[in-house]
């Protein structure tokens, strides 16, 4: 395979937890984002899921250097840009953009729509001349499936769904390589969800760009992902592709969100064993030693308390997993083959 556009490598950020008012003093830590490694290929979608609070937002904002990290390296084409700033940072940003998830509050509303997909022209005048934005805003928007007309309008005069493919146009605007969506449909009607999946995957073909797509609905990751990276705690519990995550998952945490995925035909629910998770998420500020996952495990033993599980493709009956996971006793769960 290719070198990938984007490395991530033991990425780390955490949030220091001060005490005191005059004198603060730091008595440790939200663990954000800990330790996290993965590769982005051209032209490749790649899906990160997990619960609430795992930390898959703060990974894109690191990503984007919208905040620092507190250890580890990204790099985009071999360079390390988690560290750059000013005129260097710029111009790796021209490159990878992001979609946000709020349609809403993410575009200004006292804004025109020509002057929010017109703004990285303003950061980045070499990509559009100034007499040659407004045609250039106007393309954008017919990329997008919006009438170039609306150019002069305002994003409250817009639905959900426009407003997303506003905020695609805006991220378009520099032709960049990466996008980095931030859970892009969870705020819009299963309907609108679909239409905009449909424009990613467009764009996609249309632009050779590469994807991180982070989501919570499994079936919406399933559909737009070549591969899939499931968080947990602020760590990478399992990683492959799409079919080896969905149809052969190895980790007991990957296994229950799978099992939890609704079957909208009743005969696909027949034999399906549903496991349900005891106990509630623990505090990124306070996490489990070892095995983050092991107070919510039903495999848990005394190794998973005192030793961190790595992220490596396990050994399964005769012959090794195709894909890596962060688990001492990683095994397919075959019954979860009818989630799909």
């Amino acid at each position: 395979m290719a070198e990938p556009i984007l490395e991530v490598k033991d990425l780390v950020k955490h949030y220091p937890l001060h005490q005191g008012i005059l004198f603060k003093k730091q008595v440790g830590a939200v663990k954000a984002v800990d330790g996290i490694s993965f590769e982005l290929h051209k032209g490749e979608t790649l899906g990160i899921v997990g619960e609430s609070g795992c930390g898959k937002s703060t990974l894109a904002k690191v990503l984007m250097n919208l905040e620092r990290a507190t250890s580890g390296q990204v790099l985009y084409k071999g360079e390390d840009i988690s560290r750059l700033s000013g005129a260097a940072l710029k111009a790796v940003r021209r490159n990878i953009q992001m979609v946000f998830q709020d349609p809403y509050t993410s575009l200004n509303p006292r804004m025109t729509v020509g002057d929010i997909i017109g703004e990285p022209f303003e950061i980045h005048p070499e990509v559009a001349p100034k007499g040659d934005r407004r045609k250039a805003v106007q393309d954008l928007l017919d990329v997008v499936g919006l009438n170039p007309e609306y150019i002069n309008r305002y994003p409250h005069q817009f639905s959900g769904g426009q407003r997303q493919r506003i905020g695609i146009a805006r991220g378009l605007a520099l032709k960049p390589e990466v996008i980095i969506c931030d859970e892009p449909v969870s705020a819009l009607d299963v309907s609108v969800q679909a239409q905009v999946i449909n424009l990613l995957e467009q764009l996609q073909k249309d632009f050779e760009l590469s994807y991180m797509f982070i989501a919570h609905d499994l079936s919406i990751v399933r559909h737009i992902s070549d591969r899939v990276g499931v968080m947990y705690l602020g760590r990478m519990v399992e990683i492959g592709s799409d079919e080896e995550i969905y149809e052969h998952a190895t980790h007991p945490y990957t296994q229950a969100l799978l099992s939890a995925v609704p079957v909208p035909d009743p005969t696909g629910r027949e034999g399906r064993e549903r496991i349900i998770l005891s106990g509630d998420i623990p505090s990124p500020a306070n996490p489990p030693s070892g095995c983050r996952f092991r107070t919510r495990c039903w495999k848990a033993e005394e190794r998973c308390s005192t030793e961190l599980p790595l992220l490596a493709v396990p050994e399964i009956g005769e012959g090794p997993a195709k894909h890596a996971s962060a688990c001492h006793f990683a095994a397919v769960r075959e019954p979860l083959a009818a989630a799909s």
